[in-house]
């Protein structure tokens, strides 16, 4: 199934081309990384496909929890974990490049005096064009 169209209810089905056993690893501390093994219909592993690792860890910051989930690039478990670190870091560079990036998109936006907000269809709450409130 292709992930980026709208499914209705009815039409929900199992790709069971595309079937995967997850295993968790995780060190009790701060890593955990998925690996998920390629299976066939009958739960058999499938060799025609690669196994998959996922690193998955929670960073905390200023403004609470920051669950952080990336690709690992690995052939084994054991390369998954040295490149765990890495994964980390690049993932968290993303973040921040997005926020960046949204921070710009927020600063270059025309405000307009008088005008209604970006999003809102008018004035809300009886508050006029301008924002003074004015009470009747």
């Amino acid at each position: 199934m292709d992930n980026n169209k709208t499914t209705a209810i009815g039409d929900l089905a199992v790709d069971t081309a595309n079937l995967y056993r997850e295993d968790s690893i995780t060190d009790l501390r701060m890593a955990t990384i998925r690996r998920l093994t390629p299976i066939c219909l009958d739960g058999s592993d499938d060799a025609s496909r690669s196994v998959m690792y996922i690193g998955d860890t929670t960073l905390g910051t200023q403004l609470g929890p920051l669950p952080i989930q990336f690709a690992i690039d690995a052939a084994s478990l054991q390369e998954a974990c040295a490149k765990f670190p890495e994964g980390v870091r690049k993932a968290v560079e993303q973040l921040n490049e997005r926020a960046r990036e949204m921070a710009r998109e927020e600063a270059s936006r025309i405000v307009v005096p008088g005008a209604a907000p970006a999003g809102r269809g008018g004035a809300p709450f009886g508050v006029p064009p301008g924002g003074k409130l004015v009470l009747k």
